[in-house]
C-alpha cells in the first residue's frame, strides 16, 4: 500500500510558560519556554484520519487560554469541513486533545482502554489528576461508546494499514503514540509522551504525569518506533514549525517527508 501524508496543523499556543512547567528537572527553571498546541491529520488519497482535536472557544474561555484557531475550521485548506471527518485516534482525553471531539460528529474514536478507564475512575477523585480533563470531554466520549462509535485498544492495535496506536501512559493512564508508515519512513506522533524534542533526547520529564517510570520507559519506546529520531514529532514543541517544511496553509507543517535539512 501507499504511504500516507501526515500534516501537523496548529490551533494555539501559550508563551506565558517557563522551563519550570516543561521540566521536572532542569537547572534553568525561570526561563520562558513557549508552547503550541496541534492537531494531526492523516491522508491516503481519499482516506482520512484526524489525531486528536484540539479545544474550542468554549473551553478556551473557562480555562482562560485562548486558541488562535478552532480546530474545526483548521482543516479548510484540505477542503475537509468536521462532519467529514469519520476516524479520529485520540491519544488521551486531556482537554487539549480531546476538548472539540463534539465538532465532528460522524467521527469513530480509537482509544485505549485503560484511558477510559482512567478519566472515569478513583483517579478523578484526586484535584491534581483531574485538572487537564473536563467532564464534558469524558461524557463525549462515552456517548460514542453508547452509539457504537467507539473503538477499544489495548496496547498495540492497527487502525488502518501503515497506522498503528501503541500505549506508553506516563503523562495520562491510557496515553497512546500513533506510529505512521511514510516516505520519510516509520514516523511517530509522540503527543505527550513527549511534549518537547527535549522530553525525549535528555530524558527530563514533563510535570504532569501519572506514572513516571511508564513516561521514562516510553521514550526509549518512541526511538524503537521511529526509523530515525528525527521522525518523533513531540507534542507540543514550536521547533516542529522549524524542523519541518510549511504545508497547506500558514498554521500547517507537513512532516511525512522528513525534516529539512
Amino acid at each position: 500500500m501507499s504511504d500516507w501524508e501526515v500534516h501537523a496543523i496548529k490551533y494555539a499556543d501559550r508563551n506565558a510558560r517557563t522551563r519550570a512547567d516543561s521540566f521536572i528537572f532542569d537547572d534553568n527553571h525561570d526561563a520562558p519556554h513557549a508552547m503550541d498546541y496541534f492537531i494531526w491529520l492523516l491522508q491516503r488519497g481519499d482516506e482520512v484520519i484526524l489525531v486528536d482535536t484540539g479545544y474550542d472557544d468554549a473551553e478556551a474561555a473557562a480555562r482562560d487560554r485562548p486558541i488562535r484557531l478552532n480546530p474545526g475550521k483548521a482543516l479548510a485548506p484540505f477542503g475537509l469541513k468536521p462532519e467529514d471527518i469519520t476516524t479520529i485516534i485520540v491519544t488521551h482525553l486531556h482537554y487539549d486533545h480531546a476538548g472539540g471531539l463534539h465538532l465532528f460528529p460522524n467521527a469513530t474514536l480509537h482509544m485505549q482502554a485503560a484511558e477510559m478507564a482512567f478519566a472515569t475512575g478513583p483517579c478523578m477523585c484526586h484535584d491534581t489528576l483531574r485538572m487537564p480533563f473536563t467532564a464534558a470531554h469524558v461524557c463525549e466520549a462515552i456517548k460514542r461508546l453508547y452509539t457504537g462509535r467507539l473503538i477499544f485498544h489495548d496496547g498495540d492495535g492497527a487502525v488502518a494499514d501503515g497506522v498503528t496506536v501503541h500505549c506508553i501512559g506516563g503523562h495520562s493512564r491510557g496515553l497512546q503514540c500513533v506510529r505512521v508508515r511514510t516516505s520519510a519512513g516509520w514516523l511517530v506522533l509522540a503527543s505527550d509522551a513527549a511534549h518537547y524534542y527535549e522530553n525525549f533526547e535528555a530524558r527530563k520529564p514533563f510535570p504532569i504525569v501519572v506514572d513516571l517510570q511508564n513516561m521514562l520507559d516510553g521514550f526509549d519506546t518512541l526511538h524503537r518506533l521511529a526509523s530515525r529520531p528525527s521522525l518523533i514529532i513531540p507534542g507540543h514543541d514550536p521547533l516542529v514549525r522549524e524542523n519541518f517544511p510549511q504545508g497547506k496553509a500558514e498554521h500547517i507543517t507537513r512532516l511525512d517527508q522528513g525534516p529539512n535539512s
